[in-house]
């Protein structure tokens, strides 16, 4: 693999992060129905999505076995299966990828954690710096009512509750968050990530969005004949499903 911040290939990564409730999986969503719209051909990548690990992480999750450490590699493992299979390769091939979440989630999460912070930063060096990093920046009281919108209760590690912060799941959560919330904010600098306001209504913030990604995309190719469309459809058969779309189209 590449050593993180060497990124030279053709294509473009755009990715998001920001606490839990931020908006930021509403953004790269409308995002990504944009750039398939401009004829952009768009592979899209999530955390904690990859076939390899995702049911182990399930199960330990369910039955509360996961500790700090246990939880820092595992996810360390799933991204690297997606950067191997569902990120590279399109970058290479010159398209555009899109990801919900990225190292910086583990730099900020796993701290959170009490992780060692140099520890995880070496276990992600292998990974390619994005094009633009976006970070969503929101008040943590914001964030909690966005989650709890349409449900009942937070999860178990969502709420931090494996760290013993608080008794009640909305004040371990708010601890929990905002450790998260400190970790992100130091990155911004040291990264270099945009921060995004992320209580400014959808249109505004997408708008903002667009703009700040429109100068990468002058070189980017778009689909303009069924040659290329066909060879990008080549492509997209190597990758696993749903992580692409040609015009709109995906699989999955």
């Amino acid at each position: 693999m590449e050593t993180y911040g060497r990124h030279e290939y053709p294509g473009r990564l755009f990715i998001v992060e920001g606490v839990d409730g931020s908006g930021k999986s509403t953004q790269i969503a409308l995002l990504r129905q944009w750039l398939i719209s401009e004829g952009y051909t768009v592979f899209f990548s999530e955390w904690n999505s990859s076939p390899l690990v995702k049911k182990t992480t399930s199960r330990g999750k369910k039955k509360q076995l996961l500790t700090p450490t246990t939880f820092s590699l595992i996810h360390a493992t799933d991204f690297a299966d997606r950067t191997e299979h569902d990120i590279i390769p399109p970058l290479k091939a010159g398209a555009i990828v899109l990801a919900d979440r990225y190292i910086y989630t583990a730099f900020a999460r796993d701290v959170a954690r009490n992780v060692d912070r140099q520890w995880v930063r070496e276990l992600y060096q292998f990974a390619v710096k994005p094009t633009v990093a976006f970070y969503y920046r929101v008040p943590l009281e914001v964030s909690l009512s966005r989650i709890l919108t349409g449900r009942t209760e937070l999860k178990y590690y969502e709420a931090g509750m494996d760290l013993g912060l608080s008794s009640d799941p909305s004040e371990s959560f708010k601890l929990f968050q905002q450790r998260i919330v400190n970790e992100y904010e130091t990155m911004v600098d040291e990264f270099g990530l945009t921060v995004m306001d992320a209580t400014l209504p959808i249109p505004e913030q997408q708008r903002r969005m667009r703009k700040l990604i429109r100068p990468y995309l002058q070189s980017v190719r778009r689909i303009r004949s069924s040659a290329q469309e066909s060879a990008w459809a080549g492509l997209a058969r190597e990758m696993r499903p749903s992580h692409v779309d040609l015009h709109g189209r995906h699989g999955g």
